[in-house]
């Protein structure tokens, strides 16, 4: 499958990577089941006991950090934007964020749904919303501000 303005319904780990430049651990998206390029995307993340982040948060009780789940959702976001002609080869870096709440705890053996959407955007600026689930609960929900720049180095 080759990454287009198209519509997509899934793209793979393949094709995530060659959109985003992040890698392990750092990359946390895993699989997009849905983008409507430059609008939004739905994808999940798969959380093992090998995470590397749960070998210290916390050893006897490993909870994922909140703040991966808001990078994830951020990972998302830009794979939305990035599937999009005007906005590829762009890097989605954060500017602000809003009203995020921690709703529940993601342990390994759980599967991140996340689900982002565009709120606006104006010229190199945006705002996205996005909700991450654990089955049919919240684990985390909230805005983020972000700007799509020229990377230094190609």
């Amino acid at each position: 499958m080759t990454v287009t303005t198209e519509a997509k319904q899934e793209l793979d780990i393949v094709e995530i990577k060659k959109l985003l430049p992040h890698r392990y651990p750092f990359l946390l998206v895993d699989r997009v089941t849905r983008v409507e390029p430059g609008h939004s995307a739905d994808g999940y993340k798969n959380l093992t006991a090998n995470e590397q982040f749960f070998e210290g948060h916390f050893p006897f009780k490993p909870i994922m950090p909140g703040v991966l789940m808001i990078e994830a959702l951020a990972q998302l976001a830009c794979v939305a934007l990035l599937t999009k002609e005007e906005y590829k080869g762009k890097l989605g870096v954060f500017t602000g964020i809003e009203g995020v709440k921690f709703r529940q705890m993601v342990v390994p053996g759980d599967r991140l749904d996340m689900s982002v959407e565009l709120v606006k955007m104006k010229g190199p600026l945006g705002k996205m919303k996005g909700t991450a689930k654990v089955g049919d609960k919240v684990a985390c929900e909230g805005e983020f501000s972000f700007a799509m720049i020229e990377p230094e180095n190609k």
